[in-house]
């Protein structure tokens, strides 16, 4: 047998003991196309002006979202609204890629009546699940880009006591929506003591006010003893302290990143100091639960409330509730025309399929004519 055969033959051998079967690799095949195809997140983040949100997204991802943020005055923010800006960046990491889209939200609690500032953004969560309701329920459903919002920093002042009834109002208004992750923002503003005081407030606030935020799944039993521990600290640090910096400075004879004091320097990614590796960690290795918990919990219950209510076709596609108690309106109509013009693109496709099928089989009839000639 040459060599060649001998590699062939090689390949296709049983390298394991009799009765080896080989499904035991499909968690491989999995892994491939999962890397090959990348991965998609968003991260929501919202809080009050000067709480640091921007520089914590950019220490979180070592990138720059926000290269060219122009920070508003004291007099343009009486009156100003809640903006949504959505920022989207290809990461690349040992061969892995991330989309990553971080939506921020300017202007929240920045005007003097903050009482609606939220609806703004509570409408966006609702058109990132209707408009992956509608792709989900298209013809096409290969391409289906995932943009809702899979996590929620909410970010909470250090300088208060608690909670702020407007940080209640809005963590209520969003738990069954999005899966929220309290953030105190400037931990290095606290002492120890303090922070713990602080955090201990905030998570009685929050049982006592009935506002359900994001809970770490539990270490499965197979689980090795360092994840379950890694775990256990984790789930004891919510709500997590952090601070955030870009800059390099020299502390100890190495480089860090931190904030320069005259007292000293605090390291962000030092957890002596914050939680800001905890919040990292948590965020890269319950990525994949936060999707699912997304996908099973927030936006089953968006899509059976709108199975409840019934549904209609907008001049948009979307899926929107019916009025039972109106009679024929403008969309009804515009549902009728576009299933008028669904159907009458599957005729036009059905004749081109009977066409090219008498086409192959008027030249299968030529070939066997001229094979008896």
């Amino acid at each position: 047998m040459s060599q060649p055969d001998k590699m062939k033959q090689g390949q296709f051998s049983n390298p394991e003991t009799p009765g080896y079967v080989g499904f035991a690799n499909l968690p491989n095949q999995v892994h491939r196309k999962s890397v090959k195809k990348g991965f998609e997140f968003t991260l929501m983040v919202v809080g009050e002006s000067g709480l640091g949100k921007s520089t914590l997204i950019n220490s979180l991802f070592l990138t720059d979202l926000y290269p060219e943020r122009v920070i508003p005055g004291a007099a343009e923010k009486i009156e100003r609204t809640v903006q949504i800006e959505a920022s989207t960046v290809e990461i690349e990491e040992r061969g892995v890629k991330l989309r990553l889209t971080v939506v921020d939200t300017p202007g929240y609690g920045d005007a003097i009546n903050s009482q609606d500032c939220f609806s703004t953004i509570i409408s966006y969560i609702d058109d990132q699940f209707e408009r992956y309701l509608h792709d989900e329920s298209g013809l096409n459903r290969r391409h289906i880009v995932d943009n809702r919002v899979h996590c929620c920093f909410y970010f909470i002042s250090p300088l208060g006591h608690g909670l702020k009834p407007l940080d209640v109002q809005f963590m209520k208004a969003i738990h069954n929506k999005v899966n929220v992750v309290p953030v105190i923002a400037k931990a290095d503003t606290l002492t120890l003591r303090e922070r713990e005081r602080l955090k201990r407030r905030i998570l009685d606030e929050i049982d006592e006010h009935g506002i359900k935020i994001y809970h770490l799944p539990d270490a499965e039993s197979d689980e090795d003893e360092d994840f379950k521990e890694q775990t256990r600290i984790l789930k004891a640090s919510i709500p997590f302290a952090v601070v955030g910096s870009n800059q390099q400075i020299e502390a100890k004879g190495k480089k860090v990143r931190g904030r320069l004091y005259p007292w000293g320097v605090v390291e962000v990614e030092n957890p002596e100091h914050n939680d800001f590796l905890k919040l990292r960690i948590m965020l890269i290795t319950h990525m994949q639960d936060l999707q699912e918990v997304t996908q099973d919990l927030h936006y089953e219950n968006f899509r059976s409330e709108r199975l409840k209510r019934g549904g209609r076709l907008s001049s948009h596609g979307y899926i929107l509730p019916l009025s039972p108690a109106k009679g024929p309106e403008p969309e009804e109509m515009d549902k009728d025309m576009i299933l008028q013009e669904k159907e009458a693109e599957l005729r036009r496709m059905q004749e081109m399929i009977a066409k090219m099928q008498a086409q192959m089989q008027k030249q299968g009839d030529g070939e066997g004519e001229g094979q008896h000639v």
